[in-house]
C-alpha cells in the first residue's frame, strides 16, 4: 500500500505521542492517535493513559473537541487497530464511527484475540476507509512485550547486565559498584521504569540486598519485583521490601511459617517446584503473563542469567560496556564450558549506543 508523506508525517508523531506512554499504560499497550483535517491541519491527538482510563483515540477527540475542532471527515493516525471489545473502557473503533471519521491509517494490527481485526472490521463496515501497515515495525517494537504476550502466553524477557569490556560483572571478591558511569546507570532504569516487572534472585537479595526499583528517573509506577527464591531466604529485613511496590517471591518448597512472615511483610508467594527442586522457570513466565506481565527486565547474578538462557527463556540482552579492563572476576552468566562452537548461544545485534564513555547494546537471541 502506497502511504503519502504526509501519512508519514502524521504517524510519526502518533509513534512519539505513543512513546510518553511508555511507562504508563501497562499491562495495556502504548497507543498515539493523531486526527487530521481534509485541510491537513492536526485537529486533536492523545495518548493511551493509565488501565482502566482513555485510549488513544478517545484522548484524541476530547483534545480536538477542547480546541473545537470538528472531525467529520477527518483522518485518524492510530499506532494500534482500534479496539473492538467492550474492557474497562467502550470500543474505539465505535467512538470513530460515531464522530464521523472518512479514513483511518493504522500501524499495525492488535494480536490480541478479543481484537485481531475486528475493529478494522467494523470501521470498513461502517463505511470508514481504512489503511494498515504504516510503520508497523515501529509500532510493534513500541509494544514487544504486549505482542509476546498476546500470540506466545509469556512475556517478553530482556536480561540486563553491566560489564567491564572484557566481560566482567565484578572482581572476584564481589565488588561490582560501580563498573558502568552515572549515565548508563540512569539509562538502565529508564529501562526498568517501562518494564512490567523486575526479576532477580535470591542470590542478588542476600549479597547485594537492593532495591530494584526505579530513582533515577520520574516514573507514574513502579514496576512489580519478581524474585526466584526457591527455599523462602529472602530476608524480612531486605530492603526490596518498599510501599506501593508488589513483590511476588516464587518459590519450590511450601514452609507455611515463612509463607505467613514473608506475605505479612506484603509479598505474595507462589510455588512451582521443578523436578530438581528449584523454581520452574517457564512455569514461572507464563504465570507471570497470565498476570498481564508484559516486559520483565531481568536483572540478576551469572547463575540464574545462566539458567534462563540455558532454557531458552530469554529474549534479548540489554548489555553496558564500560571501557575497563578488569581480569579474573565474576562473569555474565554461568553458561558451560561447551566443547563446540555450535554448542553457544548465538545473538545478533539490534541496536549499538553510547550512553556517556559506556557502549549499551542490545542483542536479541537467534531462535
Amino acid at each position: 500500500m502506497n502511504f503519502s508523506a504526509q501519512d508519514i508525517t502524521h504517524m510519526t508523531s502518533a509513534l512519539a505521542l505513543a512513546r510518553e506512554a511508555l511507562f504508563l499504560t501497562s499491562p495495556n499497550p502504548r497507543v498515539g492517535c493523531v486526527i487530521v483535517g481534509a485541510d491537513g491541519a492536526v485537529l486533536g491527538s492523545g495518548h493511551t493513559q493509565r488501565a482502566g482510563e482513555a485510549h488513544a483515540e478517545v484522548m484524541a477527540l476530547r483534545d480536538a473537541q477542547a480546541k473545537h475542532h470538528h472531525v467529520q471527515g477527518a483522518t485518524a493516525y492510530v499506532t494500534l487497530e482500534p479496539c473492538s471489545h467492550q474492557g474497562r473502557t467502550p470500543p474505539c473503533c465505535d467512538a470513530l464511527v460515531h464522530a464521523g471519521f472518512a479514513r483511518v491509517v493504522v500501524a499495525v494490527q492488535d494480536p490480541n484475540p478479543q481484537v485481531a481485526g475486528q475493529g478494522i472490521a467494523r470501521l470498513r463496515a461502517a463505511g470508514v476507509q481504512v489503511e494498515v501497515g504504516l510503520l508497523a515495525t515501529q509500532a510493534q517494537e513500541l509494544n514487544i512485550g504486549f505482542f509476546k504476550r498476546m500470540t506466545h502466553g509469556t512475556p517478553w524477557v530482556r536480561m540486563k547486565v553491566a560489564a567491564s569490556l572484557d566481560g566482567q560483572t565484578a572482581l572476584e571478591n564481589g565488588l561490582s559498584q560501580w563498573i558502568t558511569s552515572a549515565p548508563a546507570r540512569d539509562d538502565g532504569h529508564a529501562w526498568r521504569a517501562r518494564a512490567c516487572a523486575v526479576l532477580t534472585g535470591i542470590g542478588t537479595v542476600l549479597e547485594d540486598d537492593p532495591q530494584l526499583d526505579v530513582r533515577a528517573i520520574p516514573t507514574p509506577r513502579q514496576p512489580t519485583l519478581v524474585v526466584m527464591d526457591s527455599q523462602l531466604e529472602t530476608p524480612l529485613s531486605a530492603k526490596l521490601f518498599t510501599p506501593q511496590r508488589p513483590v511476588w517471591i516464587y518459590c519450590a518448597v511450601e514452609n507455611a511459617q515463612r509463607r505467613q512472615a514473608l506475605e505479612a511483610k506484603g509479598a505474595q508467594v507462589i510455588c512451582l517446584p521443578n523436578a530438581s527442586g528449584k523454581v520452574d522457570l517457564a512455569a514461572m513466565l507464563k504465570h507471570l503473563a497470565q498476570k498481564q506481565i508484559n516486559e520483565v527486565h531481568v536483572e540478576a547474578g551469572h547463575k540464574l542469567n545462566g539458567s534462563l538462557l540455558r532454557e531458552d527463556l530469554v529474549d534479548e540482552l540489554l548489555t553496558y560496556l564500560a571501557p575497563k579492563l578488569m581480569g579474573q572476576g565474576r562473569g555474565m552468566t554461568n553458561l558451560g564450558p561447551f566443547t563446540t562452537l555450535s554448542d553457544t548461544k548465538t545473538l545478533c545485534f539490534h541496536e549499538m549506543t553510547q550512553i556517556g564513555p559506556d557502549l549499551r547494546i542490545l542483542a536479541r537471541l537467534s531462535r
